[in-house]
């Protein structure tokens, strides 16, 4: 079983996984009721770029995309691993340090816009008191580190914003310090640097997020790290076999389904010299990360897809997986999913399945809660 540096297996709501119920689609009354009682803790949601990029409030119910605050709250959301998200765009310029400082800005004014509603949390004690509540709670969440150039002084500044997850990897882009999954390695892990980085988020109590990096990376991140060490949207490799995805030997992990990645040859033609606020018009349009158009017919069903969240937790136990939807974060929904309202399809299709209500109740939030306590309410 994992050992305290294992990976907490985060399954994702993409390709291989959560299967939402259509329009008039129904849900037994006892996995409704379950799933009121449940902490269902989401390990991974693009809850502000489409605001960053295009104005508007994460209140508001948006006609597109998966996820504004009223339809989470339909869906039973309690707490969420709120994405930061800094795309590759600004990296040859060098401005996703202060891209990632406008879009943490942008996130924590409209978290306080709607502060009736939603709370930033920064240890496991306050998602308890802020669910307690009736509020959502919001853990931020950078995705690609890059921008942190492996300084523990940004490191230590974006935690002292509230920051407590940070993704270790860029998504194809190697940085001076962690390989990512999808390019030629260069570290073939992570190099010192990277060890650094591991340690001073050890001590801080930040999550080290695995996602997006390179087997050896996470290999070293689990090796380096003296705390449990998370992917917070991965998928099986031996269901969708790309780098991407995780392997069976890396299962003291996350989850996440696949999904198509850019060229960054493409951003390198860009130049970099380019304003940031044009940067922001070219990035702009691709917010929310609408699902590609799959057939119905040949997506999973909610049935289907516990069957993998199933395969994960005979491999590594039912105490170290975990939702991460990756919700407005581009993959493709399985059949009939239509966003974060369907989340009680899971828990129904669990109790088909035969799933004790104590095992449901771990993989929706509580396995991820006592890991966040774990990590960040350690003493220091």
């Amino acid at each position: 079983m994992p050992t305290a540096a294992g990976l907490v297996f985060l399954a994702a709501a993409a390709a291989l996984l959560i299967a939402q119920a259509p329009d008039g689609a129904t849900v037994s009354p006892r996995a409704r009721a379950l799933h009121a009682r449940a902490l269902v803790f989401d390990g991974h949601i693009h809850a502000v770029d489409r605001e960053y990029y295009h104005g508007g409030d994460i209140g508001q119910r948006k006609p597109d995309g998966q996820f504004d605050l009223p339809r989470a709250k339909e869906g039973g959301l309690g707490a969420l691993f709120f994405s930061i998200f800094v795309t590759e765009d600004y990296y040859p310029a060098r401005l996703e340090t202060k891209q990632a400082l406008r879009m943490m800005d942008a996130a924590i004014e409209q978290i306080g816009r709607n502060s009736g509603s939603i709370e930033i949390a920064r240890n496991a004690t306050d998602i308890e008191r802020i669910h307690r509540s009736g509020k959502i709670a919001a853990v931020l969440d950078i995705e690609g580190s890059f921008d942190l150039d492996g300084d523990p002084a940004v490191i230590r500044q974006m935690y002292r914003l509230g920051m407590r997850s940070v993704q270790l990897s860029a998504h194809n882009w190697t940085s001076n310090y962690a390989d990512p999954c999808c390019t030629a390695p260069k570290w073939h892990g992570l190099n010192e640097r990277g060890r650094e980085v591991v340690r001073e988020m050890n001590r801080l109590g930040m999550v080290i997020n695995v996602s997006h990096a390179s087997d050896e990376a996470i290999s070293a991140a689990i090796d380096a790290s003296t705390a449990p060490v998370v992917a917070t949207h991965h998928g099986l490799r031996a269901i969708n076999d790309i780098p991407r995805n995780m392997p069976d030997s890396l299962l003291w992990g996350a989850a996440h389904a696949g999904k198509a990645f850019w060229d960054t040859s493409a951003i390198l033609q860009r130049g970099t010299q380019v304003p940031i606020d044009e940067l922001d018009k070219i990035v702009g349009p691709q917010f929310p990360m609408l699902p590609a158009a799959i057939p119905q017919d040949i997506r999973l069903t909610v049935d289907e897809w516990v069957g993998v969240v199933d395969r994960a937790i005979q491999l590594v136990g039912e105490d170290h997986v975990a939702l991460g939807s990756d919700f407005d974060g581009g993959p493709p929904l399985p059949r009939g999913m239509r966003d974060i309202r369907d989340l009680p399809m899971i828990t129904d299709a669990m109790l088909r399945r035969g799933y004790a209500e104590e095992r449901i109740r771990k993989f929706l939030g509580g396995n991820l809660l006592r890991v966040f306590r774990q990590i960040t309410e350690k003493r220091r």
